[in-house]
């Protein structure tokens, strides 16, 4: 469904919140043409939305092959389990994915994302070759199943394509299990370039770097040589897991993060992604580069990673967005309430994240507005949210829902993030086009049938 004209009885506006009566014009490009409030009664032809609307937002952190994964490492059978476990069991799904069932698990995906509020996503993908190892005919045959999962479900995507070369900071090759995710940084600016070149609509392309375990020095060198000049976004798993920290200062003798402040000139472009074990100095670092946090609280909080020092990176004012990473949740609201509730079990407080000495009381509106701007800026989107110049893109509260029923606009945010336990979105468009109606994408149906034989050739 399209419409010329769009008009809801509240909507969210950049620097101003709530506002009352707003009329919404998409343009056949896609992108608002102009958003006005103080418009009383809907002009005739509009589509009269049926309830407050907010802005997309962009889910900054993406690995779809893992939907498949998602609820399949529940269970311990050793005296212990930890994150490198994990991974272990989680490659043999990465082992088997083909391009075909790829693109019915990254469709059920990014439907589910869609139901959940995000209208744009960063895929992080290293998952490249056949799985023994050597190039499909078609060397980006995964990256097309990504993008045709993003045309047919509508949401916006950005391929970031992957960096990895070896296992370890001391093994110079990858392990046979990681031989799918072997790329080079002429190959990955390959790929990045070839994405471009197929010019299809929201879907765009930057770099990412598996982590420093995973590329040289030399390496990551060359392949920043390659992004002078570009504005493309450039991303890096980084102190994630406390052994990662131990093993990179054995190798290198600094930290993570003290390493790559200290090496690479970090910019705007960069997102750090996870670094969940950061000290003051590596935060400061970070903050005076100006480049941004990538957070994914129910991943981070699946594997057992630790809590991010969340307020140490609010008070730096450093960039933060959220990602779904490994899809155990889908939906932004259950992000945030992660976030949040984290810090109040380990600090033993409430409403870590609010600041009302900065005019920000309320917790959630200021996760919110922060993962809004940090989001885009993770994208390398200049304009996002509801103003002229964005994409077409809007949630529509479902006011009805578990968690806002009978709550004021005033707390809806709140609501929607703290009381909300499930997708609370009537309808969600992209572009300028109704993706999502009723709370379900208008292709559910088939898009699950074909996941569930995804599914089921996989774990034959």
């Amino acid at each position: 469904m399209t419409a010329r004209l769009l008009w809801a009885p509240h909507a969210w506006l950049p620097e101003r919140g709530w506002v009352a009566d707003v009329l919404l014009t998409p343009g056949r490009d896609g992108l608002w043409q102009s958003v006005q409030a103080g418009v009383a009664q809907p002009p005739e032809g509009a589509t009269v939305l049926p309830g407050p609307v907010l802005p997309g937002l962009v889910n900054a952190h993406s690995h779809a092959f893992q939907r498949a994964f998602a609820g399949m490492a529940e269970r311990r059978e050793a005296a212990q389990d930890d994150f490198w476990g994990w991974r272990d069991r989680m490659y043999a799904v990465a082992n088997r994915i083909t391009p075909g069932q790829l693109q019915a698990v990254a469709s059920q995906l990014y439907a589910e994302l869609l139901q959940g509020g995000y209208t744009h996503v960063l895929e992080f993908h290293y998952l490249h070759h056949a799985p023994d190892g050597t190039p499909w005919p078609e060397p980006l045959a995964m990256a097309q199943a990504l993008a045709a999962a993003a045309q047919a479900t509508g949401i916006g995507l950005t391929l970031l394509p992957v960096l990895y070369q070896r296992a370890g900071f001391t093994q110079p090759a990858l392990r046979p299990d990681q031989r799918r995710f072997a790329t080079t940084p002429a190959s990955v600016l390959a790929m990045r370039d070839g994405v471009r070149a197929w010019g299809l609509p929201g879907v765009t392309a930057g770099v990412a770097i598996h982590s420093l375990r995973a590329a040289s020095p030399e390496s990551i060198t060359a392949l920043l040589r390659g992004c002078d000049g570009g504005d493309g976004p450039i991303h890096i798993h980084i102190a994630e897991q406390t052994g990662e920290v131990s093993d990179c200062l054995a190798a290198t003798g600094q930290r993570p993060i003290e390493w790559l402040a200290g090496h690479v000139p970090l910019d705007a472009r960069w997102q750090l992604v996870h670094a969940t074990h950061a000290t003051p100095a590596e935060m400061d670092a970070v903050a005076a580069a100006g480049a941004g946090v990538a957070i994914c609280p129910s991943t981070e909080a699946n594997l057992g990673d630790g809590i991010i020092d969340l307020p140490g990176w609010l008070s730096r004012n450093t960039v933060i967005s959220i990602g779904s990473d490994s899809h155990v949740a889908r939906h932004w609201p259950h992000e945030l309430r992660a976030l949040e509730t984290s810090q109040r079990l380990a600090l033993r407080q409430r409403n870590v994240a609010a600041a009302p000495e900065q005019g920000q009381p309320a917790t959630a509106a200021r996760l919110f507005h922060d993962s809004l701007t940090g989001g885009a800026a993770a994208a390398g989107i200049r304009t996002w949210g509801l103003q002229a110049g964005a994409r077409a893109d809007l949630l529509v509260l479902d006011r009805a829902a578990p968690g806002l029923l009978g709550v004021p606009l005033s707390h809806a945010l709140d609501g929607l993030v703290f009381a909300a336990d499930a997708p609370a979105f009537s309808q969600v468009w992209v572009a300028g086009q109704c993706r999502v109606r009723e709370g379900r994408h208008v292709q559910a149906g088939a898009l699950a049938a074909a996941y569930v034989d995804a599914m089921q050739a996989l774990a034959a």
